[in-house]
Parts: structure tokens; C-alpha cells; sequence
């Protein structure tokens, strides 16, 4: 691997960190100082839920972006949206060595034993965005995630603010197993449970996958004559129901709301085809697991000592702003401009 200098590749690390508002600190320098002087290049193991997802090819491409700047090598073992898939690449996993590994499961619980394989032989554990398995279960390093209670509140709401606090909506779950999911759905019954003239007509579950996506929303449209709006636990699934929605012709009578953030459904948003998204940050979560994987390597932090057993990684909500001229823009919120312009921008550099 060809590494750049180490005055440049401070400058490059500095800039990014920057960016987010983050200092890099003369411990974090004088640690990647070290890392070049000996020419030591660490060995990683990366696993998230499956890369047909654009939030978890975004984390994928962030984290080989920063393993360049980190020197830091990266191998990584795709869930394929699928947990027998996942759980066969993450035994594969167990059976090599590892300076540290990063792991995003599809389904909580399903990964427990090669886990504990790869903590019995001291090899530092991050998970990512979604539970590994319940609080004290196992010892891993540190679980770096979204607040998706707040996520589902806050895109909920906004659904449920533009269809006036009454009518029909329907929610179409992530996987069920994933804790993201789970928390994303408690957010939207917590807004809901508010407005009694609000009638969910299905929560269905689609797996993250868009194909099953279309089916299912061929079906509601056929089944239901009146849906005022619709909740999707991320932007991939909501991109794609619109697509059907559209083709349906009833696009301006749903109203559509996604999580993650991503920059398809970000314009998307800008530009009134969807109502609402939340930024749950794939480059947040997945460089933070890449930086507490090398921190632990090189400056020996132990997990739940030196480092806390939750990071949260959060994120702005996104809606169309609203146009309003005043020469008094700090007083509105967003700036009367909102995330959504900023937030393209950074996650095409992996800032965000």
C-alpha cells in the first residue's frame, strides 16, 4: 500500500476532522506519527448489513478512504442483506487474526459466538449502528450508533404535521431484527399514539430490500384508495416506493418520509419529492469505528475504560426549507437554508 507523507497526511486528517468540528489532537497525531515512523500497517475486518444498501456502501467507501490515510488495511465481508450470509462471512472472519474488527449486523444476536470467538483472542470489537446483542452480553469495544427513537420521531412528525394530524399512514419496516429498525418504529409510535385521527393501515416489513419494496407497495396501492402518507426506516426503501407511488400516479397525494439521509433522497427532499429524511451518518459511524479500532492498536485504550460503551453519531432532520427573506437569517432555523445543501457537500468528501 502506497502511503502518502506524514506532513501531508496530517494536513489531509486535520482538514477532514476539521470539517466536522472535531480537533485532532496531539495525542491522535503523535499516535499516526508513530504509525508511519515504524511503517506498521494495520489489518481490519469490516462487516456491515450488505452493500446493495447505498448507507452501508457509503461507510464502506468512507472507511477505505481513511484506512489509506491511517494506514490501516481493510478487509471486508458483506452481509448481503442476509444473516445466514452474514453469519457465514463473520465465522470466516473468527478463523484469522485481526488488529481490530468493525461490525454492523443485520440481526441482533445472530453474530454472538463468533464475536466472543474474536474478543477471546483480544482482538478489539466495534459495532456499528445496530446492536451487536443486548447490554453486557459480551465485551466489545465500544458501539458507535444513531439515536433512532429520534430519527423516527422527528421524520414522523413531519408527516404527520403535513397531513394537517389526521388521515392514513402506513410504516414499512427495515429488518425486524435490527435494533435500528426497532428503535426507528418506536419513534413513529410515539408520534403517533398523539393523534387519534391518525390510522396506521400496515407495517409491513420489506428487509432493506427494494425489490421486495415495489412488491409490497403494488399491493398497498391496490388494496387502499386513500394514504395520506407513508414512514420508511430508510431512504433506499423510500426512493423506491416513490418510484411506484409515481407510477401509480398518486405522487402528490402521499406524503414520504426516509431515514439515512443519503444524498439521492437528500435532493429528493430539495426538491418536493420527498417530504423528510434524518441523517443517520454511514462516514460518522464507520470512520469513528476505523479511529477507536487504530486508537485501541496503538494507544492501548481499553473499552469501557478509556473509551464509553456508546458513541452517539448524530444527525440533522431534512426538510425542503422554507422561503422566507429577512436580513435576520440567524434567526430562523437552519438559516432559513436547512441541512440539506451543506450535508451533499459533505458527504461526498465522507465528512458526514
Amino acid at each position: 500500500m502506497s502511503k502518502p507523507d506524514i506532513s501531508r497526511r496530517e494536513f489531509m486528517i486535520k482538514s477532514a476532522l476539521a470539517s466536522m468540528g472535531i480537533a485532532a489532537g496531539p495525542a491522535f497525531l503523535q499516535t499516526v506519527r508513530a504509525a508511519s515512523g515504524n511503517g506498521r500497517t494495520l489489518k481490519a475486518a469490516f462487516s456491515n448489513a450488505g452493500l446493495q444498501a447505498t448507507w452501508c456502501a457509503q461507510g464502506k467507501d468512507t472507511v477505505e478512504q481513511w484506512g489509506k490515510w491511517l494506514g490501516v488495511e481493510i478487509h471486508w465481508y458483506d452481509g448481503q442483506l442476509d444473516v445466514a450470509k452474514q453469519r457465514a462471512g463473520v465465522d470466516a472472519m473468527a478463523s484469522k487474526d485481526w488488529d481490530f474488527v468493525a461490525i454492523q449486523p443485520l440481526s441482533i444476536g445472530s453474530l454472538v459466538e463468533p464475536v466472543q470467538k474474536m474478543i477471546n483472542k483480544n482482538i478489539p470489537v466495534i459495532a456499528m449502528d445496530t446492536m451487536l446483542a443486548p447490554w453486557g452480553t459480551i465485551k466489545q469495544h465500544t458501539f458507535i450508533a444513531p439515536d433512532n427513537v429520534w430519527m423516527g420521531e422527528q421524520v414522523t412528525q413531519a408527516l404527520v404535521d403535513a397531513i394537517g394530524g389526521k388521515g392514513n399512514i402506513i410504516m414499512t419496516q427495515g429488518s425486524l431484527g435490527h435494533t435500528g429498525a426497532q428503535g426507528r418504529a418506536q419513534g413513529f409510535y410515539n408520534v403517533i399514539k398523539r393523534y387519534p385521527e391518525i390510522k396506521v393501515l400496515d407495517e409491513s416489513p420489506a428487509d432493506w430490500d427494494v425489490t421486495k419494496v415495489a412488491q409490497l407497495w403494488e399491493n398497498l396501492l391496490n388494496r387502499y384508495k386513500k394514504i395520506d402518507a407513508a414512514f420508511f426506516h430508510n431512504d433506499d426503501m423510500a426512493m423506491a416506493a416513490y418510484h411506484v407511488i409515481k407510477n401509480a400516479g398518486r405522487e402528490k397525494e402521499i406524503v414520504i418520509g426516509g431515514i439515512d439521509g443519503m444524498p439521492p433522497a437528500v435532493q429528493a427532499v430539495l426538491d418536493g419529492k420527498l417530504h423528510a429524511t434524518a441523517r443517520n451518518s454511514a462516514p460518522r459511524i464507520h470512520w469513528g469505528a476505523l479511529v477507536a479500532g487504530y486508537y485501541a492498536v496503538m494507544q492501548k485504550e481499553v473499552g469501557g475504560k478509556d473509551v464509553p460503551e456508546l458513541i452517539l453519531a448524530d444527525g440533522p432532520a431534512i426538510m425542503k426549507p422554507k422561503k422566507v427573506k429577512t436580513d435576520k437569517p440567524w434567526l430562523l432555523k437552519g438559516y432559513g437554508i436547512g441541512a440539506g445543501p451543506g450535508l451533499l457537500w459533505e458527504e461526498k468528501h465522507y465528512l458526514a
